[in-house]
């Protein structure tokens, strides 16, 4: 079953924007989208996750698992995001248990947002 990790390439994470230059969340996809993504995930950017106070966003999801929402990303927790998007596509519903999610995901949570159906 794949996996999609959500990253939001307009996310500003409270930072000017410069002419010329990529946004954070731009910045954050560049860089997740330079290493190869663990299996069953796939990285799609996205415009907005409506999370701009909490920039850079990114979410987890896939079909029938819960969803999460995650703030405040830098390109330093580039591998930490790929362990935990490996640790939630192993899961069968998307609930990795709270000791074994990576700690970024325990403390930059912004929603979970239930299976649909």
């Amino acid at each position: 079953m794949d996996v999609t990790l959500l990253v939001c390439t307009t996310c500003r994470a409270g930072q000017p924007v410069l002419d010329g230059q990529p946004v954070a969340g731009a910045r954050l996809h560049a860089a997740l989208d330079g290493v190869a993504p663990p299996p069953g995930v796939r990285i799609i950017p996205v415009e907005c996750l409506s999370a701009c106070n909490s920039g850079s966003a990114i979410a987890l999801s896939g079909p029938g698992r819960w969803s999460y929402v995650y703030g405040r990303m830098e390109i330093a927790d580039v591998p930490e995001i790929l362990q935990g998007a490996a640790a939630y596509a192993a899961s069968a519903d998307g609930i990795v248990p709270w000791r074994d999610r990576v700690a970024i995901f325990r403390k930059r949570s912004i929603a979970r947002i239930p299976p649909i159906g």
